[in-house]
């Protein structure tokens, strides 16, 4: 399924229960935004989000705690939840979703290219998904933000 068709289930899904969603994102650089804001409708339950690339926003935006970068590394399964539980509180929503990873060319943070990590989170829960995908940069983003659709898309269906 496109990533449109997908963006346009999770809005429907969210108009729906009337719940509302905001994005951290990094890897992505506001491709998930992005995604989004293509929708008619979207302003009724997407209210915005951060784009965060570096780890001083990480930290001044977002809430991420020095100590967890340094001691994890952006690239992380406790960066992805903590980047998602601070747009969370920063927006008042009732989800948000974060990206962070590697997408080359080379590895960085001690990650090979390819590696990523999806943080959701909402007033009950926060969770990360490990991705490891192939592929050139462009790929891999576009791959991350498929992904992080889909995952909110199955977390939506009643």
């Amino acid at each position: 399924m496109s990533e449109l068709l997908i963006a346009k289930s999770v809005i429907k899904a969210l108009t729906k229960q009337k719940k509302s969603i905001c994005v951290a994102e990094s890897i992505t650089g506001g491709g998930l935004g992005e995604a989004f804001t293509q929708i008619p409708g979207a302003s009724k339950v997407f209210v915005g989000g951060v784009i965060a690339y570096s780890d001083e926003l990480k930290v001044s935006e977002l809430g991420v705690s020095k100590s967890d970068l340094k001691k994890y590394t952006a690239v992380s399964e406790e960066i992805a939840i903590s980047m998602a539980k601070g747009a969370l509180k920063k927006f008042k929503t009732d989800f948000a979703v974060a990206t962070t990873g590697v997408a080359g060319p080379g590895p960085a943070y001690g990650q090979k290219a390819g590696t990523a990590w999806i943080g959701v989170a909402s007033k009950k829960e926060a969770f990360a998904i490990n991705l490891s995908l192939p592929g050139k940069r462009d790929v891999i983003r576009h791959a991350i933000i498929t992904s992080a659709l889909a995952a909110l898309e199955r977390i939506l269906k009643p």
